[in-house]
């Protein structure tokens, strides 16, 4: 299973927006975009050249893949998958990557990252439909229900993300049953739904050409 191991701050720095890798320490003044919003490296305040073309859709593909916590390989399957459906490829790309089981468990607030989400999957603290799942890419479907699996309702983890989140609300698509500490998905989401401030249109031209 690869995933990125190395600091996760300077990828903020790097795309110069907050991308929330770190959970709680997202929202506080201990954020480097607000300590120091500059590309990281010795030469990161000097960088002024203007980001055209290809640079700007290449920044755009990280936002994305960096936000999600997948590598190039599997990011470029999704959207070949995703140009292989009828349907505005962008708009579909980010669907498929919101299904993630993983980003379904952050969307949810049982963790407050989408890095401490994967690990809970793969630590199988989570049932879908009542059977255990440990895929943190397992694409979610419509009427699906994720629901934390038994006693893993006292994971340490999963409370205390519980109520760091309580006011960052749960999207549309997913309806929250506190009581049974699940949710269900009541829809596949829809653009205007995924809260991320991307162009997905150049990440399409990206891998067009």
């Amino acid at each position: 299973m690869a995933r990125y191991i190395g600091p996760v701050c300077r990828l903020c720095r790097r795309e110069g927006m907050k991308l929330f890798l770190k959970g709680e320490r997202c929202y506080t003044e201990k954020c480097a975009i607000e300590k120091r919003n500059v590309p990281p490296g010795q030469h990161g305040r000097s960088r002024k050249a203007k980001i055209v073309g290809y640079g700007i859709q290449l920044r755009e593909k990280q936002k994305v893949k960096r936000t999600y916590g997948v590598l190039e390989n599997q990011f470029r399957r999704y959207f070949e998958a995703a140009d292989r459906q009828k349907g505005i490829t962008g708009e579909l790309l980010l669907q498929m990557l919101e299904r993630r089981l993983d980003n379904v468990i952050y969307r949810l607030g049982f963790a407050t990252s989408r890095a401490q989400a994967r690990q809970l999957v793969r630590h199988g603290h989570f049932d879908v439909n009542g059977r255990k799942v440990d895929i943190p890419s397992y694409a979610v479907r419509q009427g699906d229900v994720v629901a934390v699996r038994g006693t893993s309702g006292q994971n340490v983890s999963i409370q205390h993300a519980m109520e760091e989140v309580k006011g960052r609300g749960i999207p549309e698509w997913l309806l929250f049953d506190s009581a049974a500490l699940s949710g269900r998905v009541s829809q596949l989401p829809t653009r205007e739904q995924i809260n991320l401030p991307v162009q997905e249109q150049l990440i399409v031209e990206l891998y067009s050409k």
